[in-house]
């Protein structure tokens, strides 16, 4: 599908957030209830074991079993590792004569059934006794990512063509009904290769091995791709697993790397969303990766988070002959609430790896029951500081070392959102050393090494919390991005499936112009008529923001169009809502005209809605939210 300028926000909606009767014919009009996704499971990041990164397809049953009891012996089960997830290569052939899966039970022999129908529930069953969770693979298309890309890998489905469709494609509800009511599984991770990989002119394709699908995604571009209807396609699933768990116990994984503007809509379809591709044991891939997911804090919340890819702790670049490049990347997965699962075979760990994986005061800061993502508040090419509120009042920052050379930083009491003139304590969660100073610090780091702290301090704002500073709270229901647009400052590694052939890894993901923390869509500092704001929301015109209120009395901003906007005609209108309900409204503002202040009452609220509505078409340039906060 090509994407162009569109006729306003009403269209928007039939775009980018479905055709479905939950979908608004006006995204700004306040609904009183919360959009994100917030099934019980998730409440905070999923923790566990994935079977791919260790083994790909290479799978059976000692593998997993082997796993599962490591995470038991060694206590990282005990620490929150739950979910015992098996990928890609459990499946045989789906049976012609009723459409059922079969699992492959040479490879997993308690599947096996009289009747060669086999079953995974004597699995589920161990793993539950275990006090454990288990998780399966499929994919949104009809045939697998294995089949698509990585066919000379073990254990391809068999069979004729029918039979090696193995994706939910046109088997969702029997899928679902088989995978969680019958065989008991508590997460499931889909795929999207089969609605990507296989045209009619692929030669696999005219050479029969496979049916076509022609592609709705492409992962190089967001103009040929259909959003609204791989959308569709992952909502299908999700109502699958609604129906099928009644209880509302499942995790639903998206794994659209990124693609099909997965950023403004997976938050409100499923528990965990994949911001990249694939992963990979390299330091470039853990940057790209990174940067994927850092600069969306508002677009993850207790409930649904931002997949940067499972841990490749242990391996590669990320081996222990690596021990701060290692640890670098269990704290920055920590800190902006990564879902943690291990990639890595574990019977095999030793104790200095179990010891990263294992960080209790580390893990504690990923389970962190406020579900705040930490925020960037320094950034750049060489050296990177996050800020993460914790449901206590504290902080969590880490001080990142993206480069191969020693880094000095200075760490400030105002990246911090404390008073300068104050104490500020800081305790290093991997060596327990304690310090503390006023104002700034300054700290050695050593080539890719990651301080990581727990912070005491003076709040800067007294009496409330800064919208900024708990983007677990704030949810873009509708961000104003109508066309989405590649974002371009992701860091660009060679791909190790393709190396350096072709032209190099181009900006591909949605999200330029999404809703971001202390800084405008673009990442420009926010500022209105030359007055600059170190915290707010920064968003486009024609957009609504979600903000849950938990006891304050008071709602404070100070609004207007953003000095980066380019159209200086529009004029914008900012409103506030209170359990759907019209608490206040600002005068029309213009680009260039002087901030205005807000101060609203909102004792008795508990959903706050945020609205900027503008005039003109396509997508609005930025306006600000700035030092918006409650106040108690």
């Amino acid at each position: 599908m090509k994407w162009r300028s569109c006729a306003g926000a009403a269209l928007a909606v039939v775009l980018l957030a479905s055709t479905s009767s939950a979908a608004l014919a006006d995204p700004l009009a306040p609904t009183g209830r919360w959009s994100a996704y917030s099934r019980a499971a998730a409440q905070t990041p999923p923790m566990g074991w994935n079977s791919w990164n260790a083994f790909t397809s290479d799978l059976d049953e000692d593998k997993v079993m082997g796993s599962a009891q490591a995470l038991v012996d060694t206590g990282l089960a005990a620490k929150g590792y739950r979910y015992v997830n098996l990928d890609d290569g459990w499946w045989l052939k789906r049976r012609e004569s009723d459409g059922r899966m079969i699992a492959r039970a040479a490879r997993f022999p308690s599947a096996a059934t009289a009747d060669g129908a086999t079953s995974f529930r004597p699995l589920t069953d161990r793993l539950h006794g275990m006090g454990l969770k288990a998780g399966i693979y499929s994919d949104i298309g009809r045939n697998s990512c294995g089949q698509v890309f990585t066919s000379t890998f073990p254990n391809q489905p068999e069979g004729n063509v029918a039979e090696r469709e193995v994706g939910l494609y046109g088997h969702v509800d029997q899928d679902i009904a088989l995978y969680f009511a019958e065989w008991g599984f508590d997460l499931i991770k889909v795929d999207g290769c089969g609605v990507r990989g296989l045209p009619s002119s692929d030669k696999r394709v005219k050479a029969g091995e496979y049916r076509a699908f022609e592609p709705i995604i492409d992962i190089d571009s967001l103009g040929r791709t259909n959003i609204v209807k791989v959308r569709e396609l992952y909502e299908e699933v999700g109502r699958a697993l609604d129906k099928h768990n009644p209880d509302g116990d499942f995790i639903f994984s998206l794994c659209l790397w990124g693609s099909a503007d997965v950023r403004s809509w997976g938050k409100d379809v499923g528990a965990m969303s994949r911001t990249s591709e694939d992963i990979s044991p390299t330091w470039g891939r853990m940057l790209h990766n990174l940067d994927s997911v850092s600069r969306r804090a508002l677009y993850a919340h207790p409930g649904t988070w931002n997949d940067p890819d499972m841990l490749f702790v242990g391996k590669g670049d990320f081996g222990l002959e690596h021990p701060e490049a290692a640890r670098s990347h269990f704290a920055l997965w920590a800190m902006v609430n990564a879902p943690l699962l291990i990639g890595y075979d574990l019977r095999k760990a030793s104790p200095a790896l179990l010891d990263i994986l294992g960080a209790r005061e580390v893990i504690a800061l990923n389970q962190d029951p406020a579900g705040n993502q930490a925020v960037l508040t320094f950034d750049s090419d060489e050296v990177q500081v996050f800020v993460k509120t914790l449901a206590d009042g504290g902080k969590a920052v880490a001080v990142f070392n993206r480069t191969d050379a020693p880094a000095e930083v200075i760490l400030t009491a105002e990246q911090l959102k404390f008073v300068a003139s104050a104490d500020v304590d800081l305790t290093n969660l991997w060596s327990g050393e304690a310090q503390r100073f006023k104002g700034e610090r300054k700290l050695q780091l050593a080539p890719r090494q990651t301080l990581l702290f727990r912070a005491k301090g003076s709040r800067r704002l007294a009496d409330g919390i800064f919208l900024s500073e708990q983007p677990g709270a704030v949810n873009p229901a509708f961000d104003g991005v109508i066309t989405p647009i590649a974002d371009p400052i992701i860091h660009r590694a060679q791909p190790p499936w393709r190396g350096t052939r072709g032209f190099g890894e181009r900006p591909r993901y949605g999200g330029w112009g999404g809703a971001q923390a202390d800084r405008t869509p673009f990442d420009q500092e926010l500022a209105i008529a030359g007055r600059a704001f170190d915290t707010g929301i920064g968003v486009l015109g024609n957009s609504r923001l979600e903000v849950r209120n938990a006891g304050f009395r008071r709602f404070t901003a100070i609004v207007g169009v953003d000095d980066s906007a380019v159209d200086k005609a529009r004029v914008v209108t900012f409103q506030v809502y209170g359990d759907g309900k019209l608490l206040a409204r600002s005068k029309p503002a213009k680009w260039g005209q002087a901030p205005q202040d807000l101060d609203v009452d909102v004792s008795g609220v508990k959903l706050i809605e945020l609205v900027a509505r503008t005039t003109g078409q396509g997508n609005a340039d930025p306006v600000t939210w700035g030092d918006a906060a409650l106040r108690r």
